[in-house]
């Protein structure tokens, strides 16, 4: 029979931080406010037709934005994570040109693309920042 605790693996005692997760960035949190819009707020204004097409490429964008974010904090590696952070960004300019083919497309009006544009641009600029100051972590530890 084999021993559950031969599978448990410790984190680096250095690194970890029981009140500290992906959940406590606040990049993640502009992330989960942007998904949670487009899930509620724009999903529902798409014809029958865009079901399978447009509908689909904005759930998996805005499920990315988060999704990366948890999944490159998980990494060991400073630098590892960043590749995940950026591919986050990536989703989020992909919803902003999906929020304003909505609109072009008239399936939202223009208060519903201006307060999704806004959100955007808010989780963005505070995804930069993260990215560039793990960017720094990563320069300190070079020399190591």
């Amino acid at each position: 029979m084999t021993d559950i605790n031969e599978f448990i693996i410790e984190e680096p005692k250095e690194f970890y931080d029981d009140k500290r997760d992906f959940t406590t960035l606040e990049a993640w949190q502009k992330c989960r406010i942007v998904k949670l819009f487009f899930y509620k707020k724009i999903l529902p204004h798409l014809p029958e037709e865009e079901k399978f097409n447009l509908a689909i490429q904005i759930r998996k964008a805005a499920v990315s934005t988060t999704a990366n974010i948890s999944e490159g904090y998980g990494k060991y590696h400073y630098r590892e994570g960043i590749q995940f952070y950026r591919i986050s960004r990536g989703s989020l300019y992909e919803l902003k040109d999906h929020l304003l083919s909505c609109y072009d497309f008239d399936y939202i009006e223009n208060n519903l693309k201006d307060e999704g544009l806004n959100l955007i641009e808010s989780a963005k600029v505070t995804l930069n920042g993260y990215i560039n100051y793990v960017k720094k972590k990563v320069d300190v530890n070079k020399g190591r």
